[in-house]
């Protein structure tokens, strides 16, 4: 039996920068309080990993939050959205990592304040601990507050949503293959399904970031500096590209789907023709057997000397002839 996490492990990272950028001392959970009375203009970086609900109490009291806000963040599967409470904002976003061939999603929920930045991350999502590397070693951009965490929070999520289309189009480019494979594989058509409807989460992850990233560019100037906001839109044209990307590959699936079908379609004909070219050669010798079976009186050939190795002949001439033609139709 899973043991439930303890407090240490929900808690991934608890960092205060000074008002330049660099990096204080670490800190407390417990001590974010009393880095927030400060009026030195430094702020908190918080990230946690599915906290239960005493620490989103806690999380709560810290940074004075909204009650719907941390019930979102603490109840997870949200829609990737953007909020404003009061003088701070909530962010929900879709996380994307390949796993063992297949696509798993997870959530980070966001709280942006003037003094603080808090990640909130669920289920399937790597370590913001990157992006935070990236970012203490720019201090002149930290020194612009916590709107530039944020930026490199966003920035990373998305360029790790770049692996995964990349795997996208390579199960894509196998499928293809074996598409064209001379014999139908059940299997190829559920992997084609399975892959659109990966598509399709990724593509409803990918979407909502649009007007996400649209209000942290063009709104809320008291929480996202201005010289920040030309990053955001920077990861803009990257969730564009993701996006473009996503929807190729959909409508590509789509076609893939379409052209197995018809294949299918094309080769059961064929099959058909091949039946109904063989069935004809049959129905030849069927006829005369069965015409001459018919047992009547007045039938001269039946007291003919020659008449059954006649027939035999007759019957395997038309037969050749009915073969030759139906062989240049392709029917057999």
């Amino acid at each position: 039996m899973d043991t439930p996490p303890n407090r240490e492990q929900m808690i991934v990272a608890c960092v205060a920068y000074a008002a330049d950028g660099t990096r204080l001392p670490d800190i407390t959970f417990d001590a974010i309080s009393n880095v927030l009375a400060r009026d030195d203009g430094s702020y908190v970086w918080v990230g946690l990993y599915e906290p239960d609900e005493p620490l989103m109490k806690t999380l709560q009291q810290e940074f004075d939050l909204h009650d719907l806000a941390v019930e979102d963040a603490h109840l997870a599967h949200q829609r990737p959205k953007i909020e404003t409470y009061g003088d701070s904002l909530f962010i929900a976003i879709k996380t994307a990592q390949a796993v063992k061939g297949h696509v798993e999603f997870g959530e980070t929920h966001v709280f942006l304040g003037r003094r603080y930045l808090v990640t909130i991350r669920h289920g399937a999502s790597l370590s913001y601990t990157p992006a935070r590397t990236r970012c203490e070693r720019e201090s002149k951009m930290m020194a612009l507050g916590p709107s530039y965490p944020l930026y490199a929070m966003l920035d990373f999520v998305v360029d790790n949503y770049m692996p995964v289309v990349g795997d996208f189009q390579s199960e894509l480019d196998t499928l293809e293959k074996d598409i064209f494979h001379e014999d139908f594989r059940r299997e190829t058509i559920q992997r084609l399904y399975n892959l659109k409807q990966e598509l399709t989460a990724l593509k409803m992850a990918i979407s909502p970031l649009h007007d996400i990233l649209n209000q942290l560019h063009r709104f809320h100037p008291q929480l996202v500096h201005d010289e920040v906001r030309v990053y955001f839109r920077d990861v803009y044209d990257h969730v564009v590209r993701v996006n473009e990307a996503t929807d190729t590959m959909r409508e590509m699936l789509t076609a893939a789907m379409n052209v197995n079908l018809a294949l299918v379609t094309v080769a059961q004909g064929e099959i058909v023709k091949r039946m109904a070219g063989w069935a004809s050669l049959i129905a030849v010798p069927t006829l005369m057997a069965s015409w001459y079976g018919m047992n009547f009186h007045d039938m001269p050939e039946l007291e003919g000397r020659y008449s059954y190795p006649i027939l035999i002949a007759v019957a395997v001439v038309v037969c050749a002839v009915l073969y030759v033609v139906l062989r240049r139709a392709r029917w057999l």
